[in-house]
This record gives structure tokens, C-alpha cells and sequence, in this order.
């Protein structure tokens, strides 16, 4: 099971770190994505990693922005969001899979969690 948290309320350019956190098992041999849904828009993938972090894969409009990485001693990915924007609010939520990353985070629709509200004040 993972577990997003981190999600808050925060005002436009500000920063905010969310966290997956794994329970049961080990993330290490998994890649990890990052996806949100907006209310009314389609779900996306905005940033996924590979299982060893060396390949990173960002959306355009998060890219320069965001930041994924991983600490698989923590068994925890991270997503760094700074510069926030009103766009990026949203429920994100993280999904692991042993595919490519760029495979991963082009198929949000494949992919659904609990998630954690991120919400961002103009």
C-alpha cells in the first residue's frame, strides 16, 4: 500500500512537499509516478521515477517546477513542488509499477489513489 501526504493549502509561488510512503512492502524495485486530477479535468501524470531514481520523467507543465525523488532507504518518493500556480491544484496521488517511466506517466488513465488535496490560493 502507499500512502500520499503532504497536501495543503498554500498561496501562488509558494512551495510544498508531498510523500509516498510505502507500508508492507519494499519500493525499491518499483517505479513510482506521480498523478493528479483536477475537478473536472482528466487525470495526469505529472512526474514518474525509476526504480533506481536515474531516470526521471516530468509533464511540460510542471517541468523546472517539480522535483521527484526517492530515498528507498525511507521505503518514500518525494515530489518537490515549488512556484506553485492555481493550475496545480488538485488531488495527487502515487501509483508504482515496473514499467518505464515515460510508459507510466503518459497512461494517467490506468492509474487511481486516495490521494492528497493540494489546493493553491491566487
Amino acid at each position: 500500500q502507499l500512502v500520499e501526504s503532504g497536501g495543503d493549502l498554500v498561496q501562488a509561488g509558494g512551495s510544498l512537499r508531498l510523500s509516498c510512503a510505502a507500508s508492507g512492502f519494499t519500493l525499491d524495485s518499483y517505479a513510482i509516478g506521480w498523478f493528479r486530477q483536477a475537478p473536472g479535468k482528466e487525470r495526469e501524470g505529472v512526474s514518474c521515477i525509476s526504480s533506481s531514481g536515474r531516470t526521471k520523467y516530468y509533464a511540460d507543465s510542471v517541468m523546472g517546477r517539480f522535483t521527484i525523488s526517492r530515498d528507498n532507504a525511507k521505503n518514500t518518493v518525494y515530489l518537490q513542488m515549488n512556484s506553485r500556480q492555481a493550475a496545480d491544484t488538485a488531488v495527487y496521488y502515487c501509483v508504482g509499477n515496473r514499467i518505464d517511466v515515460q510508459a507510466m506517466c503518459t497512461r494517467a488513465s490506468d492509474y487511481w489513489g486516495p490521494g492528497t488535496q493540494v489546493s493553491v490560493s491566487s
